[in-house]
């Protein structure tokens, strides 16, 4: 079994593949057995083959979704311990890489004559790919998109709109039941514009090579990461985001993910916040490791 950076992407690549095929059971097996999706990030996740089954036949199945691709990013975890997070994962099987994935979903809720309901929704994957069985295997993906901004996008549609409407939601309903719609609502709630600029605030200061206005932003104690686990000095922060432009910015939950590009490099910054909006907890940045 090969784990280089093409073999990880040739594995994350099968999900679009599966999801243009409308094939159900290719696409549920590319996760382990205890796989989970998150999508978007602050709703409530689906763990586990039955519940990602019933996630592609609420989400997926009824819908062409196209996947239009700008930029990935493979980093670290090529031999590090696949658990990560206080996730499970298969006994000796103990491997993990993760893919950034900035991309445009473009979704048609009907027939792709019905231009009327077509969202392009800008979203960062990440995908988290680890050895299982033999083979790779994706063991968490999570989706980085701004649930309001989709539904206000749909909303614009209009009067055309409202069958696809209806479907979605007699197809939510049927599928994940009362308390799994609350779950997936549970994704507008969040950090939203007062996060994002918080964040952008902060990669401004950053890109300036301002270390002193990126300290006051972030205090001392705020826990700073190259990846999931290696422990990054605010002074290499900014020295890594220097000159570096924000591409994308998505707020989803308690999250903000933003791309980046500068100097020849390609990053994905992950903040994470408490329960107060502008409260960061956590910062993990990820780089090309190609």
């Amino acid at each position: 079994m090969s784990t280089t950076p093409a073999a990880v992407l040739a594995t994350v690549e099968r999900s679009p593949a599966a999801v243009a095929g409308h094939d159900r059971e290719a696409w549920v097996g590319l996760f382990t057995a205890d796989g989970r999706v998150e999508d978007p990030v602050g709703s409530r996740p689906h763990v586990g083959r039955e519940q990602l089954a019933r996630f592609y036949d609420t989400f997926i199945g009824p819908r062409t979704i196209t996947f239009h691709r700008d930029v990935d990013i493979v980093t670290g975890g090529l031999g590090t311990p696949a658990a990560r997070g206080g996730e499970r994962s298969d006994p000796g099987n103990g491997t993990r890489s993760t893919v950034l994935r900035d991309l445009v979903l473009e979704v048609v809720m009907g027939s792709r004559d019905s231009a009327s309901v077509t969202m392009h929704i800008p979203a960062i994957l990440r995908y988290d790919v680890q050895s299982y069985g033999g083979e790779l295997r994706i063991a968490a993906l999570r989706a980085y998109w701004e649930l309001p901004a989709m539904a206000v996008q749909f909303a614009r549609c209009g009067v055309a709109a409202v069958p696809a409407g209806l479907r979605l939601t007699a197809t939510l309903l049927r599928n994940q039941g009362l308390v799994g719609a609350a779950g997936f609502m549970a994704g507008i709630p969040g950090v939203g514009t007062r996060g994002k600029r918080l964040v952008a605030d902060f990669l401004a200061d950053a890109a300036a090579g301002d270390e002193v206005a990126v300290k006051r932003r972030l205090g001392s104690t705020l826990q700073v990461t190259a990846g999931d686990d290696a422990v990054l000095p605010q002074s290499e922060l900014v020295g890594l985001l220097a000159g570096a432009r924000v591409r994308t910015l998505l707020a989803a939950g308690r999250a903000v993910a933003a791309r980046l590009s500068g100097g020849g490099r390609e990053l994905v910054l992950i903040a994470e916040f408490g329960t107060h909006p502008t409260a960061l907890r956590r910062l993990r940045v990820f780089a090309d490791d190609r």
